[in-house]
Order: C-alpha cells, then sequence, then structure tokens
C-alpha cells in the first residue's frame, strides 16, 4: 500500500499547471461544500472547467468531459439554490438537510444503470474513447450526485463515497495519478460531510 501512494505522488508531481489547479481548487470546493458553504460551488466552476480540458486531451474519457461540463452549469445552479436570505450576523439560512425514501434508491440505481449501459455502448462503438463502461458509470452516478447534493439530500454523500473509490482506479489507470489521490482526499470529506449532515436530518 505504501509503495501504490509512493508511486501516485511521484507521478503527480511530473504533471503540468492545470492539472494541478484543478486539483486544487476541486479541493477548495469539496471543503467548502462539506462545510454548507455556497461559495464552494464557484470553486467547483473553475475546478471543472479545468479538468473538462484535462480529461478531454489527456486522458481520452470523453463521458467524464461532458460529466465536467454538465458540473459547470450545476455549479451555477447550486449556487442559486444555495443563496439564502442573511441573519442579522450575516450567515446563511440554508434549507435543511433530508433523507431520500428507500424506494427512491432503488429507482436511481435501477435508473442509473440502465443509462450506464446505454451511454457506456455509446461512447465504445462510436468515439475512441477510453474505459468506456467505467466512465459513464461515474458520469452517470456523478450527476445523480451532484443533483442530490444540490437539492441537499443527506444520501448524496454515500453515493460519493462509491463513486470516488471507482474513480481512483479509473484515473489511475488512465494515468491520471493527481485526480486519484484528489478522489482519495474526496473520500474522506465524503466521509465528514455524510457524519455533519446526517445530523441536521
Amino acid at each position: 500500500m505504501e509503495q501504490i501512494f509512493t508511486t501516485l505522488f511521484t507521478e503527480a508531481i511530473a504533471l503540468g499547471w492545470v492539472q494541478w489547479m484543478a486539483f486544487l481548487t476541486g479541493l477548495v470546493y469539496i471543503f467548502l461544500i462539506a462545510k454548507e458553504n455556497p461559495k464552494g460551488w464557484l470553486w467547483g466552476i473553475v475546478s471543472c472547467s479545468l479538468w473538462a480540458y484535462v480529461t478531454f486531451f489527456d486522458f481520452l474519457l470523453y463521458a467524464d468531459t461532458l460529466l465536467q461540463l454538465f458540473y459547470v452549469g450545476m455549479g451555477i445552479w447550486g449556487w442559486y439554490q444555495w443563496r439564502c436570505d442573511r441573519s442579522e450576523n450575516d450567515q446563511p439560512t440554508l434549507q435543511p438537510a433530508t433523507w431520500l425514501k428507500p424506494i427512491t434508491h432503488f429507482y436511481i440505481i435501477l435508473f442509473g444503470a440502465i443509462l450506464t449501459l446505454i451511454l457506456g455502448y455509446f461512447f465504445d462503438n462510436y468515439t475512441p474513447a477510453a474505459a468506456t463502461y467505467l466512465d459513464s458509470f461515474v458520469t452517470v452516478f456523478s450527476v445523480i450526485a451532484t443533483v442530490l447534493l444540490v437539492w441537499r439530500k443527506i444520501d448524496n454523500w454515500i453515493y460519493w463515497i462509491v463513486i470516488d473509490t471507482v474513480s481512483i482506479y479509473l484515473f489511475a489507470s488512465r494515468g491520471g495519478y493527481l485526480f486519484a489521490i484528489l478522489f482519495v482526499i474526496y473520500i474522506a470529506v465524503s466521509i465528514i460531510g455524510f457524519r455533519k449532515w446526517r445530523h441536521l436530518g
């Protein structure tokens, strides 16, 4: 395990400034979102814009490129949704976090699986994209988890833990070691975010 992290760190050091900026702004984004700070969405917009460039030109992960562009739009929506009246001490008063109904998870997973197969088939047969089905899985369920995040569903963090775990393998297999490290951090922050949000529900 130590050898794996040593290799990831060594490879990450050799990457270009665009990947580093996407990495650093992504860190700011996830920490602010976990702390329920609406400004996190603005950092997310910057990170995803840079990430879209990297995934398209460097990794040939076309589904993930579409995902990052989607994130830019979701960042604008998230910023709008999380804007709220300020209290006298200038603190935001956000809508309460809530849980999904158990049956909703069944429909989400079924819908996500079907869409993953469709998207994976398309990219596998009609584009030179790499890791088509795995990339499609991450893309589809990331879209779903982002919507749940904007709607302030506590369950979103559970989805992110699974997605980020798969993403570590996906990006490491494509040489995206810096992003693999980022997803390790994302998992830790997602666990913290889940523990914090579940006390709000």
